[in-house]
Parts: C-alpha cells; structure tokens; sequence
C-alpha cells in the first residue's frame, strides 16, 4: 500500500517508490528542468541513484521528498516536499517534468507544501530557495512568499533568492482571501 500524504484539487502527494524510476529519470535527465535550479541533468544511472537517496530520506530524515502524482492520469508528474536550508529552517521544494509545465502545477503545489506544512507538520515559519534566473519558480514564489535576501549558492555557483512565509501571515492572508469570497 502506498503512503499518501496529502493532496490538492488535482494533485495525490505520496512516497517515492522505486517503479517513479522512469518518469523520476525524464526529469533529471532533462536539461531544460535542471539548468534553472542549475544543476546538470543526469544519466539514468545517477537518476536512478538519486531516486533510491531520496526514498532513503523518507525513513532517516527530517528531510522529506514526495512524489506529485496527476489525479486524473496517475501519472508520476514530478517531486515536491520539504528540505532544511542553510539556517536549518525548513524549505519548501518542488520540480516538475517538462510536460506538466504551464498547467498550474508549480503554484498549486507550493500552497500544497505551505499547508501541510503549518497545518500537519506544524511549522512556524516556511522557506524557499531559488535562483535568481529560475523566473518561473519566481513568479511562483513571489504568489505566496516575501522576498528575504539574495547569496550566492556555493554548491550549484548561482545567486539564490531566499524567501519567507511566518504562519501568522499565512493565517492572516488565508482569513483575509475568505473575508474577500464572502464580501
């Protein structure tokens, strides 16, 4: 039986298994998803190594990465979940498959994480990393987050954007957008 954590309106997110290995590899081996984070896309061997990692992860970490499941198709879209940043804050993280670009996805799954993570997981504040150059991922992050400041990312030689998210302003934004259906 899989282990299903939580889910959106179109999306399942569940534990990574070993048979995501195919589509998990048409996303880590494509330069056009990795070049924005920017990291260089991998054979089928790493892929295949780093997708057994990230299922280790599952039992031995405080970081956790899931599989992003379409509801409508069962198809394995891409990964998302939640990573310590240099601060040991917890981070949201998500990547998708190149077909699955444009349809909302990256959007609806970040306010996915932002949720699970101050409802479920119990956080009281949210990051996220990114390079300055990933302008999806920007306008993405900019929906829901504030901007906190700029470094440069040691490990993948690129300028990441670190932003926030305290659960007060997400309790706050959240009545906010209610008060505003109902007006």
């Amino acid at each position: 039986m899989e282990s299903m954590h939580f889910q959106t309106k179109r999306l399942l997110i569940r534990t990574l298994k070993i048979t995501d290995s195919d589509p998990f590899f048409d996303m880590m081996g494509n330069p056009k998803v990795m070049n924005p984070i920017p990291q260089k896309a991998m054979s089928k061997t790493e892929s295949d190594i780093t997708l057994k990692k990230l299922i280790a992860l599952e039992k031995n970490s405080p970081k956790k990465i899931w599989s992003l499941i379409e509801k409508e198709t069962s198809n394995f879209i891409g990964i998302c979940g939640f990573l310590k940043n240099n601060e040991d804050e917890p981070e949201i993280a998500y990547r998708l498959r190149e077909d699955y670009w444009k349809k909302g996805y990256g959007t609806e799954i970040a306010e996915g994480l932002i949720n699970f993570g101050f409802k479920t997981l119990n956080f009281n504040l949210i990051t996220a990393d990114v390079n300055i150059v990933n302008t999806k991922s920007v306008k993405i992050l900019e929906k829901f987050f504030i901007q906190d400041f700029e470094f440069f990312n040691k490990r993948d030689n690129c300028t990441d954007r670190r932003y926030k998210l305290t659960k007060e302003n997400w309790v706050k934004r959240q009545e906010n957008k209610e008060n505003f259906n109902t007006i």
